[in-house]
């Protein structure tokens, strides 16, 4: 199972690319974030029309996620914890693959900045609604995939040039504690488990050429249970995406799953 991630920052904008990459690399499940875009406005028909079963959760103007899948879903919507919470940032499934259900969660994790402040007490608050779900699913000891854009920039490999991301909520040591907290649940960081190397990144600023200096940073991730992690036979970036014509700032990564 190829199970993907990519925020596309606005659906209806960045189709063709998504088509494209969809024909090109043939994900089984697709994680999107930033659709922007309400259910009813989402590009269905489209995305149908190349075998995808699809679920959003949607907002009109921001945020707003969404799970391609090839194999029928059952879908939850909106991450537990805060009744009150009313940003379309977290949607989850349970796919039947074979003999094995697998359960992946398309998440965009809030950006914080400015920091301190209002949102970045809002970034944790969520973080620790994620470690406590995340805690509960742990304990169905099943193969788990959270994959999103995690605004987190994890380590200082992570980063072209880290001290530039000092005083970000991306990199505040109290996010990157979260992160850790996260983790340490029992969670693998998918990449991670396959290379130490810098200088792979996920994210390039439009601003100051950074693509073609390649001043990146990496902040979307997919963490593994041990169900997951045990099958994991494979990590990509396709990174090619950001040399398209009006590309996403992101690019796609992906996992391959026995």
């Amino acid at each position: 199972m190829r199970i993907a991630t990519w925020n596309v920052n606005s659906i209806r904008q960045r189709l063709d690319h998504l088509l494209y990459w969809l024909k090109e690399v043939e994900p089984d499940v697709v994680c999107l974030q930033e659709i922007k875009c309400v259910d009813e406005a989402f590009p269905r028909q489209e995305i149908e029309a190349l075998g995808y079963n699809v679920a959003t959760h949607g907002q009109k103007t921001f945020n707003g996620v969404a799970i391609l899948s090839k194999f029928p879903m059952e879908v939850e919507r909106g991450l537990p914890g805060d009744d009150a919470d009313e940003q379309a940032r977290y949607i989850e499934a349970t796919i039947p693959h074979g003999a094995t259900i697998v359960r992946v969660a398309s998440i965009y994790l809030p950006n914080g900045n400015p920091a301190p402040g209002d949102k970045y007490d809002y970034k944790l608050r969520w973080m620790n609604r994620l470690i406590s779900h995340t805690r509960e699913l742990l304990k169905l000891e099943e193969p788990l995939v959270l994959a999103g854009d995690y605004n987190v920039i994890p380590d200082e490999r992570d980063a072209r040039d880290a001290s530039a991301w000092a005083t970000d909520a991306l990199f505040l040591p109290a996010t990157r504690a979260k992160f850790r907290e996260l983790l340490d649940l029992g969670l693998t960081e998918a990449l991670r488990a396959t290379t130490d190397a810098d200088g792979l990144y996920t994210f390039w600023d439009y601003q100051a050429g950074a693509w073609q200096r390649n001043n990146g940073i990496r902040i979307d991730h997919l963490l593994l249970s041990p169900q997951a992690a045990d099958r994991l036979r494979g990590v990509a970036i396709d990174s090619e995406m950001r040399a398209r014509e009006k590309p996403r700032d992101h690019v796609p990564i992906r996992v391959d799953l026995d």
